[in-house]
């Protein structure tokens, strides 16, 4: 770890990171063995799938929580030093970590560290061109049930005290998650054929639409760091009067000032469309609520979907 830090050291451009490290080095000097083992995530949904894992054995920690866009987060010092503290770490990969990426890396050179993608076939995800591959690998639930089983291979490896009783939480939750395809599969199929189209504030809805056969179209790109101009407002616009598409959806961890530009465009062709509701794409909702879970999540996107475009 000192490695690290005195690496930093040599760039400027790093000083407040060095000094976020510095005082995490420090703040972990007593860490013991009889502290709890801690899994940290990035995700909230990385974060429900450790826990329905490990339930009450290990302390789950995530950093970004309801209505944060990840692919804009601002490490803290509060997270470097959670990093520096945890037993095992699990993110999602594929860029949608942003800037936290490369300090993501150096951490691995100390301790366990996985991109949860890295369990995926190349030929499962989704290119957007110039952009790069489409991170949102949670909204297919089929996608998901393989990236829990890699997570809880990790985990039963690291604690093989506990491995049988992780395999058995492992299947109890696949099973619920076998459930949850085939239900949005059924509610999706509801929707008449050609009132199927689902836009939203960024394309993060690929591998929903693909899994589920819906077409989805973004205003902004895969990330939201990509800005959108007027052109993409009026080919949102344009799409929306020559499909007559009923609805368009706001995102919770999304500012929806750019799709609200896209309903006074349509009100200005005289054409009416309402606002669907609002979906949760980059996070989870609020703890102990249906939607501070991945089912529940994908289960609540589900319905408002259906409920204003069927």
């Amino acid at each position: 770890m000192l490695a690290i830090f005195f690496k930093c050291l040599l760039s400027n451009k790093y000083k407040i990171f060095c000094l976020f490290f510095c005082l995490s080095l420090f703040a972990c000097a007593g860490h013991t063995t009889d502290q709890p083992f801690t899994i940290l995530t990035t995700t909230g949904m990385l974060g429900d799938a450790v826990k329905n894992i490990v339930k009450e054995d290990a302390q789950v920690v995530s950093l970004m929580g309801p209505g944060i866009d990840p692919h804009t987060y601002q490490t803290t010092q509060k997270d470097v030093q959670q990093l520096r503290c945890a037993s095992m770490i699990f993110y999602n990969g594929l860029d949608l970590e942003g800037k936290m990426t490369n300090l993501l890396k150096e951490v691995a050179k100390d301790k366990a560290v996985y991109a949860v993608s890295d369990a995926l076939n190349k030929t499962a995800l989704l290119c957007d061109g110039p952009v790069g591959i489409d991170p949102h690998i949670w909204f297919d639930v089929n996608i998901w049930k393989q990236i829990v089983g890699f997570i809880s291979q990790k985990l039963q490896a690291a604690r093989p005290e506990s491995a049988a009783y992780y395999k058995s939480n492992t299947l109890a939750y696949m099973e619920e998650l076998t459930q949850l395809h085939q239900s949005v599969t059924a509610q999706i199929q509801s929707i008449p054929e050609k009132q199927r189209v689902l836009i939203t504030a960024h394309d993060a809805f690929g591998y929903f639409g693909k899994a589920y056969g819906i077409e989805v179209v973004g205003l902004q790109g895969i990330s939201t760091v990509s800005e959108c101009g007027l052109q993409d407002i009026k080919r949102i616009v344009d799409l929306i009067i020559n499909r007559n598409v009923k609805a368009v959806f706001f995102e919770t961890s999304v500012s929806d000032k750019s799709m609200r530009a896209v309903l006074e465009g349509c009100a200005r062709y005289g054409h009416k469309v309402t606002v669907g509701g609002y979906l949760y794409s980059d996070a989870l909702g609020a703890p102990d609520t249906l939607e501070g879970s991945y089912c529940g999540m994908i289960h609540t996107n589900t319905t408002t979907i259906v409920n204003a475009l069927r």
